[in-house]
């Protein structure tokens, strides 16, 4: 419908007959959405700021450590001595030490066991039958002693995944404390059992592959905000940790090849002439060099020499320790130079991972490496590498194992290829997200896999155009925030009690920031805040509240409102453009006023009229008696007289030249209501295309809300005519019902598609079609 805007004049001005309660508005008891978040954050200290930065009495513990390990690849054991030297940088007098035993998840009674739920179904996969059984597999720690620097044995207590050392005597503010452990455990077949570490056994050559971790006793983290950080490792949340210096000695078979976290320290003892001078080569290189090549791994598959060697490392400044050994491993390197610091890129894989791991695993890690660097920190370690192994994706510092293996012919379909070289982009960029911004994984999943999930939408968009990213789009998380509200829970809620993990820790956390960057601050804005985070709290210990104060604090954007409703609620989007008036300006000139009302008042004629214009067609009694008309039977109100033009020019003399020619613009306006069916508050993103085909955008932030959080209106002014209308023309806000997001409304069309046809899809594999075409 057309309105026409009356023009009330005052005081030689007018105004649009327009008006809003602001009273009303400002005393909306249910406005709720814009309260400040300061009452759910923890109250600022010396430790930590208002402003999210570290506080001038910021501390946190160190732990060194220095490990003899020896790998019995017969037995499939691993046995270690560990020397551990533990700073007591806290205001704290302690009494005694926890570390973290997480093999003992491994332990026929752990928790992890002991408190995995299960069911009968109508059928049942043999895999699914046998996690059923009472596990059989020897796991878990055996500790040898614990002793202090001179040999004499420390009381200990072993509480599950968590061992409490005591101490001789109280550990004051400033001192340090040294003490050993033995300790030995049967190594998990990792495609059996499963787990985040373990061995692959390839049948065909009688070889295993060994990708270890979380191997020795982990110290703590005793921290300002929390204490001791002990809760019980059950297998999600995974871990909170210690800074520290690691040298590290690896007795494996001769002929196995080793990975691990830091730089490799004798090289001239463990690698061959040759080796060794690919090793130098690498160092330099713009592009992978074989330091082990297939043909080296294959011979030394048949040797399974008895002797060993040891393999030495040292790392610096790192929160844990990895490493992967094998005879079996392909190794491949390259530099790549961020800021004028070198690093040294490299993966290690099994035959079986070629032609993929040989083709994109180190220039991938090379890629991560450079746009994490952009967006965080400079890199700071000497080196990245990326193993294929048993496990899929697991990440530790300076070194992660990665899955994604072609099929036996060496073809692969390619979603193989994006899944592994998503996977390997997100392990690698762990080494930013949590080893050197170091939060708590055990508590918060979010603070590392949802940022790191952000990073790598970044990363993986920039490897070519169109790369199939997974999370990121804020499309891709509509289908998780219109699931059952019963199994949502917040994104601040602890790591091991999230139904819906994957979509809670990773998906939904990155999607937020990816909204934030692209829609709420803008990339300029969001990017230095983003990177003022990383600078603050690289090889710190930070909290949510930490983020969150850094990202307003660098920006000077009140996000309150952004993390009440993505981190700590439930509610979707769902904004809907609800009703839409259109207005014109009253001209206030008789001619054209009254021609346009007698216009539309012809138009406006009901069934009953038109149907009697026929029946009683001079049969009325006005007709049959013209004695009974007055004046008003022949009286047009919507004829112009001398007095209305007399009263117009008059009007028209008051007026300024601006009000003169406002008045006699063409100005279109649109008057549009927003009704927020979803809880959630977003910008109002909205695209008018015109009649003339053209389009514009308009972006209206947030805070539009902040006076009534359920319903709002808002006027645009045109100079041309609007054809149609679109709420998030570009899917920004992860707005879960787009079918009320136009006008005029539209139909959006349902799909589906068979599961059948959808499972092809998802394991065709072209590459071998084609080679089996090409041999015909």
């Amino acid at each position: 419908m057309i309105c026409r805007l009356a023009v009330l004049l005052c005081s030689l001005s007018f105004a649009l007959g327009l008006y809003t309660d602001l009273w009303a508005q400002n005393n909306n008891p249910k406005i709720s959405k814009f309260e400040q978040l300061e009452e759910l954050l923890p109250t600022a200290n010396n430790y930590r700021t208002t402003s999210g930065a570290p506080g001038h009495d910021y501390w946190q513990q160190r732990a060194d450590h220095v490990m003899d390990i020896v790998l019995d690849d017969k037995n499939r054991r691993l046995t270690g001595y560990q020397t551990i030297t533990y700073y007591n940088n806290s205001p704290d007098p302690l009494r005694y030490l926890w570390l973290q035993l997480d093999q003992n998840i491994f332990d026929k009674n752990s928790d992890a066991n002991l408190t995995e739920t299960s069911e009968i179904e109508p059928q049942l996969s043999l895999a699914q039958i046998n996690q059923m059984l009472p596990p059989s597999f020897d796991g878990g720690f055996k500790i040898s002693s614990v002793k202090d620097k001179v040999g004499k044995a420390l009381p200990y207590t072993i509480n599950k995944t968590m061992m409490r050392v005591e101490l001789p005597v109280m550990l004051k503010k400033g001192e340090v404390f040294v003490f050993s452990i033995s300790w030995s455990y049967n190594i998990n077949e990792q495609p059996k059992l499963g787990g985040r570490s373990g061995y692959e056994y390839f049948e065909k050559d009688d070889n295993c592959l060994y990708e270890i971790a979380q191997f020795f006793p982990r110290m703590a983290v005793y921290s300002d905000f929390g204490g001791w950080q002990h809760k019980q490792f059950l297998g999600r949340g995974e871990f909170a940790l210690t800074f520290g210096n690691y040298k590290v000695n690896i007795t494996v078979p001769a002929d196995h090849i080793v990975a691990a976290s830091g730089e490799l320290q004798n090289a001239d003892k463990v690698l061959t002439s040759k080796q060794l001078q690919r090793f130098q080569q690498a160092k330099t290189a713009d592009r992978p060099v074989l330091i082990v090549t297939e043909e080296e791994a294959r011979e030394a598959e048949k040797q399974k020499l008895e002797q060993t060697k040891t393999w030495t490392f040292e790392a610096k400044n790192v929160r844990d320790f990895a490493f992967a050994s094998s005879r079996k491993f392909i190794w491949d390197a390259m530099n790549v130079r961020v800021n004028n610091k070198n690093t040294l890129c490299m993966s290690f894989y099994p035959k079986e991972g070629n032609p993929l791991w040989g083709q994109y695993s180190t220039e991938v890690v090379a890629h991560t490496i450079k746009v994490y660097s952009k967006y965080t920190i400079d890199y700071p370690y000497p080196v990245a590498i990326s193993v294929h192994g048993p496990v899929w994706g697991m990440e530790y510092p300076m070194i992660c194992f990665n899955g994604g293996r072609p099929a036996s012919d060496g073809t692969y379909p390619e979603g193989i290829k994006h899944a592994m070289i998503s996977v390997i982009i997100h392990e690698v960029g762990h080494n930013f997200f949590p080893m050197i911004i170091n939060s708590d994984e055990r508590q918060w999943s979010w603070m590392d896999e949802g940022l790191n999930s952000f990073c790598q939408y970044l990363t993986e968009q920039e490897w070519q155009p169109n790369y199939p990213s997974r999370r990121g789009p804020a499309p891709n998380i509509v289908e998780y925030m219109k699931s059952d509200p019963s199994t949502l829970v917040p994104i601040m809620q602890n790591s091991e009690s999230l139904p819906q993990f994957g979509n809670n820790a990773y998906g939904k956390p990155a999607t937020a920031l990816n909204i934030l960057r692209e829609t709420i601050m803008g990339r300029e804005l969001f990017d230095y805040s983003f990177k003022e985070y990383a600078r603050r709290w690289a090889f710190k210990h930070p909290e949510p509240a930490d983020f969150f104060r850094t990202m307003e604090d660098a920006s000077a954007v009140d996000l309150d409102w952004f993390w009440r409703a993505w981190f700590y609620g439930t509610e979707p989007v769902d904004i809907a453009l609800s009703d839409v008036k259109f207005y014109t300006i009253q001209s206030m000139e008789p001619k054209v006023e009254e021609a346009l009302v007698a216009a539309q008042n012809k138009q406006q004629r009901y069934i009953t009229e038109l149907k009697n214009d026929t029946l009683l067609n001079n049969k009325r009694v006005i007709d049959q008696k013209p004695y009974l008309k007055d004046f008003y039977n022949s009286y047009d109100p919507l004829k112009v007289t001398k007095a209305d033009q007399e009263m117009y020019d008059y009007l028209m003399a008051a007026l300024s030249p601006e009000e003169r020619d406002l008045l006699k613009g063409k100005h279109l306006f649109y008057e549009l209501t927003f009704k927020n069916v979803g809880g959630v508050v977003m910008p109002l993103i909205i695209e008018f295309e015109y009649e003339d085909g053209s389009k514009t955008l308009e972006r209206i932030p947030a805070e539009i809300w902040r006076m009534d959080n359920e319903q709002v209106k808002k006027v645009f002014v045109f100079q041309k005519k609007v054809k149609n209308i679109t709420l998030d023309p570009y899917q920004e806000t992860a707005d879960i019902e787009l079918s009320n997001n136009y006008f005029p409304p539209r139909n959006l069309p349902s799909r589906f598609q068979l599961f059948k046809q959808q499972q092809q899809r998802s394991t065709d594999n072209p590459m071998r079609r084609s080679l089996i075409e090409g041999n015909r």
